[in-house]
């Protein structure tokens, strides 16, 4: 159901965490409506902080990036997986722990900015891999970081993102890249830094100078997961990877609070639903039959997501949908939900 009374979502929290890449922007290239958003949060003089899992360019870059965009960024605003991992380095090993980085070059300059060395070869005997997401990692990168590991190498990703959003959809993400090590080894990363591990949204939530903290993002298996990993109401919207479709067969830790289209969410109350609602509500009506998830009834599209959910989530497992009245059948197609 939307929100009752014209209240904003805005309003009931003193934090905004944004996501980036498929929430402010995709790729390099803001996401229509976003810097108006942000914009509107710092007209209102309203807090907000930036979490990335993107370890390939460090806060200082991605507030310059922010910043002409149009979106006025503070490096202190941004926490990024790479500065992140650097530091818990840096907490467990002395200054000059020489370190095997495979990823971009931000990654190496955080590493050197908390005072650790880092390498790139295995016979360099180093005490630690991290794996970051870089467009150049290559075989002879995973190659060597697979030789440090089993000589006894600590190994921690950034993060394990499966994908990364792109104009041309999503594309391989770190995750993929740790995948390849994981098969070579036979086993999981010693360590994961980024979201869906909590870290990052706790240590922005306490810029929420007591008040609550709402986490947007696009991903449910990071961001919405991250936010539940840290006691956080979470906001999904539907300009990045995750669809309606995963939404509706996703597990409990992937469960968002909110969903909306886009950012216009946070100000406008039609535009943002809570979910899962009850199964009848707002014209709609939904529920499981003979393994189906049948939608009847009619009303605005974006309504019909609280009875969808509520019948989804309730069954033991994912069912296909389908439309029981004209309106059902158009509200599914708008969120890509029948065959093509």
């Amino acid at each position: 159901m939307t929100l009752t009374g014209g209240s904003r979502l805005v309003d009931g929290y003193a934090l905004v965490i944004f996501d980036l890449d498929g929430v402010i922007y995709l790729v390099d290239q803001p996401i229509p409506g976003a810097i108006e958003a942000v914009r509107q949060l710092h007209a209102e003089e309203r807090a907000v902080a930036y979490a990335t899992n993107n370890a390939s360019r460090q806060s200082s870059e991605v507030a310059d990036l922010l910043t002409g965009m149009g979106i006025a960024a503070r490096p202190e605003e941004v926490l990024t997986s790479a500065a992140a991992t650097a530091q818990l380095l840096r907490e467990r090993h002395p200054a000059g722990t020489q370190v095997l980085v495979v990823g971009a070059e931000a990654l190496r300059a955080e590493i050197r900015a908390v005072g650790l060395t880092p390498v790139e070869r295995a016979e360099d005997e180093p005490v630690a891999v991290v794996q970051g997401y870089g467009p150049q990692v290559g075989w002879a990168d995973l190659a060597e970081a697979t030789a440090a590991i089993r000589g006894g190498a600590t190994w921690v990703a950034t993060n394990t993102d499966r994908t990364l959003p792109s104009k041309r959809g999503p594309l391989p993400g770190n995750g993929a890249l740790v995948a390849a090590v994981r098969i070579a080894l036979g086993r999981d990363p010693d360590l994961i830094v980024g979201k869906p591990a909590p870290e990052l949204f706790v240590a922005a939530s306490r810029r929420a100078s007591g008040g609550r903290a709402l986490v947007v993002g696009d991903r449910l298996d990071t961001d919405i997961e991250g936010a539940v990993r840290a006691g956080l109401d979470s906001l999904l919207v539907l300009t990045g990877v995750s669809d309606v479709a995963e939404l509706l067969a996703a597990a409990p830790e992937h469960r968002p609070t909110f969903v909306s289209v886009d950012l216009a969410g946070l100000f406008e109350s039609a535009a943002v639903v809570r979910v899962p609602g009850p199964a009848e509500a707002d014209g709609w009506s939904a529920v499981v039959r003979d393994g189906r998830l049948e939608l009847s009834g009619a009303g605005r599209p974006l309504d019909a997501l609280p009875a969808l959910c509520a019948a989804a989530w309730s069954s033991a497992r994912s069912s296909p949908v389908r439309a029981v009245s004209s309106a059902a059948e158009r509200a599914l197609a708008t969120f890509g939900l029948l065959p093509g």
